[in-house]
């Protein structure tokens, strides 16, 4: 073992032996490990989906796509995430959507992340269409066009990415997973992350938007650092 990983790891345990004590001195001892599963763990039957069994916490985004005949979509997703560390974002469609198709026809999208005071506004993004294929309650959305893409975004954002399409990969049962290239990017100026704002302060300003799978909301406003272990790196690269 390389003597620098050593080191990260000898700090890292002697941080967990703190917290240990810590958490000892308020619920009693703390058990290293154990091959004991608890008795009273509910164990889900996976011969069907276990999505709807518990909670899980996603963002809510908007994505923007063009209609065959020119007018505009917008539809809120929750299975949705960057795609490593470069620019890169996919989110979880069906074939069965115009979404899907649409981006399959022009290549392009857009997604917005609605602001914390917007879930109403991504709510309406969900109507159904009407006999014609049409959604009127877009019309009530306040949008702007994108600027390099072909695709309009919802106005009551934080956060604006323009994507290309980078793959689509089928077979997910009956959905797929859509992965974007992200050729630009726009973020308001109070959810904007500086050197010279505490970040606690930024989420504070500018709460996020999170969708609670599979029937709820909610806005988180306040956050702790997380505890990296001493040396923490997002790969083996010193210079990453």
């Amino acid at each position: 073992m390389p003597p620098q990983w050593h080191a990260a790891c000898t700090s890292c345990l002697r941080r967990f032996d703190r917290i240990r004590v810590d958490l000892e001195s308020e619920v009693g001892p703390v058990e290293r490990s154990t091959n004991q599963q608890p008795d009273d763990w509910v164990r889900l039957d996976v011969s069907v989906p276990i999505w709807g069994r518990f909670f899980t916490v996603a963002p809510l985004i908007v994505i923007g796509t063009r209609e065959p005949d020119g007018r505009y979509d917008l539809a809120p997703k929750h299975m949705a995430t960057p795609l490593g560390w470069e620019n890169y974002f996919g989110f979880v469609c069906t074939p069965e959507h115009a979404t899907y198709q649409n981006i399959r026809r022009d290549k392009v999208f857009t997604v917005s992340f609605p602001a914390a005071d917007a879930v109403v506004l991504a709510s309406l993004a969900a109507s159904p269409r009407c006999g014609d294929d049409s959604k009127p309650a877009l019309t009530a959305l306040p949008r702007f066009k994108a600027t390099t893409i072909d695709g309009e975004f919802l106005a009551q954002s934080t956060l604006f990415f323009e994507c290309e399409l980078d793959r689509i990969v089928d077979g997910f049962g009956a959905n797929s997973l859509i992965a974007g290239r992200i050729v630009a990017a726009m973020v308001s100026p109070a959810a904007l992350r500086s050197m010279d704002v505490d970040d606690q302060e930024v989420i504070a300003n500018s709460p996020l938007l999170a969708y609670l799978a599979p029937t709820r909301y909610a806005t988180v406003h306040r956050s702790q650092s997380f505890p990296f272990p001493a040396g923490f790196q997002k790969t083996r690269d010193p210079e990453s």
